[in-house]
């Protein structure tokens, strides 16, 4: 039998959420979504459970190796838990929604679970927040979606936003271009994704100078823009570098003060992504604060259906907000009116009543962790 301090223990990866932590969380999920509603975007809820065929259907393919499976006793079907709401949201726009109009503007919030974590996010069980624009392939749905990002993101206390753009699809779409041979085509995508430039040295031809060029270009997206431009490129690789080069102008006029840098090499964690994606960090956090990029709603069904979005990581969020005003509690006497309590839950103030008389309120104030008293009709903060 268990000793109650073993009961505590739970597995790796995963951990309770605790008082103030939680309501800071919370809160941040409800201003994501007031802000994700405010541009347009209808909240769905998805089931954290879903027939594993359903759940590898499109996006969702990519992370079939950190699924939980489990065998559902009514159906005699495998399930699985969902490691990533994106794919969940392309399902539901092509079947329930199928005849929305488009562009069709969704938005979600949940919990996912992973097999295991990464080395930059150990946790397995954490929330996502996140919107998906689907059915448009405009340049300007980048904008709007890369925008929503970075405004929500700065709205909830996040500073120092950049946004790092890649093309997962750019170096297959070049050694097509050229003729060449898939084993070497490969090694040079992973070389890039790795920054490997030993491995990209040894490569020759025109794809080896193609390759170095890329993996220099890695940096902010002026420097970045300049070298891909003087690339010889076949023409599908140069038709998505100037549409890069147009969106990273477009970001500049409308928000000046995001950091903007390009990666073209890296595709890691953009396996399904078909156009531009994009990762969005804060300094000095450790791990991105969300991911997106464009993809197809429904590949699988032979005419697939182009959407943006991006999904924010309320684990590494958290860490990029200082959470110190996110609750203000204030200590009531017994005896106090509920009117007056009411009065301060209206003023954002997080009410602890008092159920016994108290000689000295501000002591019992302290005790209970809270900030603020209500000490002779007035709202007194303890020093």
């Amino acid at each position: 039998m268990l000793k109650p301090n073993e009961t505590a223990l739970l597995p790796e990866g995963l951990h309770d959420t605790l008082v103030g932590d939680a309501f800071a969380e919370t809160k941040v999920v409800e201003k994501l979504l007031s802000a994700f509603s405010a541009n347009g975007y209808d909240l769905i809820l998805p089931p954290l459970v879903e027939f594993e065929e359903s759940l590898l259907f499109g996006p969702g393919k990519a992370q079939s190796r950190n699924m939980f499976r489990l065998l559902d006793p009514a159906s005699q079907r495998m399930m699985g838990v969902r490691t990533d709401m994106t794919g969940q949201v392309a399902r539901i726009s092509h079947t329930r929604l199928g005849n929305a109009p488009r562009p069709l503007r969704l938005s979600y919030a949940g919990d996912v679970l992973r097999v295991k974590g990464t080395q930059l996010r150990p946790e397995r069980q954490f929330k996502q927040a996140g919107v998906e624009l689907i059915g448009t392939e405009a340049t300007e749905a980048y904008v709007e979606v890369i925008l929503l990002g970075f405004e929500t993101l700065k709205d909830v206390g996040a500073k120092n936003i950049s946004v790092d753009l890649a093309m997962p699809q750019l170096v297959p779409t070049i050694t097509e271009g050229l003729g060449v041979v898939k084993e070497l085509g490969d090694r040079v995508r992973d070389a890039l994704d790795a920054k490997d430039f030993g491995e990209l040295s040894t490569i020759e031809g025109e794809i080896g100078e193609i390759s170095r060029a890329l993996l220099d270009a890695a940096g902010p997206a002026e420097k970045s823009l300049k070298i891909l431009s003087n690339l010889k490129l076949p023409k599908k690789a140069r038709e998505m570098c100037d549409e890069l080069s147009k969106l990273v102008a477009r970001l500049a006029d409308v928000a000046p003060d995001l950091v903007v840098t390009v990666d073209p090499g890296e595709y890691t964690g953009f396996e399904y992504q078909t156009g531009i994606s994009f990762s969005l960090f804060a300094s000095g956090v450790r791990g991105e604060l969300g991911r997106g990029g464009r993809y197809l709603v429904n590949a699988e069904l032979g005419s697939g259906e182009h959407a943006t979005g991006f999904s924010l990581y309320l684990d590494s969020l958290m860490r990029a907000l200082d959470n110190a005003d996110a609750q203000r509690k204030i200590f009531v006497p017994r005896e106090t009116e509920r009117a007056i309590l009411k009065q301060l839950q209206a003023d954002n103030f997080r009410t602890v009543l008092g159920l016994e008389d108290q000689e000295d309120v501000v002591k019992e104030a302290k005790r209970m962790e809270c900030g603020f008293v209500w000490r002779d009709g007035q709202v007194k903060e303890i020093t």
